[in-house]
């Protein structure tokens, strides 16, 4: 039933991760957490996927944690163990495994669209800063919402969104919990595009998904890579890592593919 609360769809050469528990707002509990994980990997995995779009089932892309998961956090990380040390050990590597979910968002070596409704509110946030870009609707509605439980968000929004919308934007949001709506998402840089209607935006998302597709997927996965590095990097770092991806991937057969297809005059067709 787990697999039931994220799927993982193949069209074409797009993967369609959907966040599918849509009769709680998408609200994430454990089984569903551990979901999306997985869909992620085998996303990964599965050559025949060369970009994945992110949605969320129903109206809302989600409402964070699940309520009941969130009070249960205790028990759930063994904090009832009577030596403190190991409860508090056993937490950390609950926060830790929580904080894996996400990081297999952005670990997935093909691009990753996310695509969002509704509401996006606490680990929804978490999500999507994860992507490699978003798209939202102008109904969106997004609230880095920790703060309100008396939670510091640790898994991940703290330490991507600055470097999303700049440092003192994400301090506000984070501090405050404000709601904020499509429009001003993409004003401050966390949507790319918004639209009028979810189905306008999927269409779109497809597309450009499918533009990305078509690319050589060997150079698709390179960029990803060598932007991921550059954001944590001097310029000089990553300039030095890109150098030793080139000298591992230039001379590809996609590269050959490309070449031969431009003195064809034909677009080029690139193995998975």
């Amino acid at each position: 039933m787990s697999e039931d609360l994220v799927t993982l769809t193949i069209d074409g050469d797009v993967g369609v991760v959907t966040l599918n528990r849509s009769d709680r707002a998408n609200a994430m509990n454990r089984a569903g957490w551990d979901a999306l994980r997985e869909a992620f990997r085998r996303a990964d995995r599965e050559p025949a996927v060369r970009c994945v779009v992110l949605v969320g089932a129903g109206r809302h892309f989600c409402a964070g944690i699940d309520l009941d998961f969130l009070q249960s956090l205790g028990a759930a990380a063994g904090t009832d163990v009577d030596c403190p040390a190991r409860a508090r050990e056993n937490l950390r590597d609950f926060i830790l495994d929580m904080q894996d979910v996400i990081n297999a968002i952005e670990a997935c070596r093909k691009p990753v669209i996310a695509a969002v409704q509704g509401a996006c509110i606490g680990a929804g946030v978490d999500v999507i800063t994860a992507a490699d870009f978003r798209y939202c609707t102008a109904d969106a509605r997004f609230s880095i919402k920790e703060v309100d439980m008396a939670i510091i968000a640790d898994m991940g929004v703290l330490q991507r969104l600055p470097k999303i919308v700049g440092d003192p934007v994400a301090r506000e949001l984070a501090y405050t919990a404000r709601e904020f709506r499509g429009e001003e998402a993409a004003r401050l840089g966390l949507a790319n595009r918004v639209f009028a209607t979810t189905e306008d935006m999927l269409a779109a998302a497809m597309e450009v998904a499918r533009t990305i597709a078509a690319k050589s997927p060997v150079t698709i996965r390179g960029i990803k890579e060598v932007m991921l590095h550059t954001r944590d990097h001097s310029v000089e770092e990553s300039l030095r890592h890109l150098a030793v991806l080139n000298a591992a991937v230039l001379l590809s057969d996609d590269f050959a593919e490309t070449m031969a297809a431009l003195k064809e005059n034909r677009p080029p067709i690139y193995a998975d």
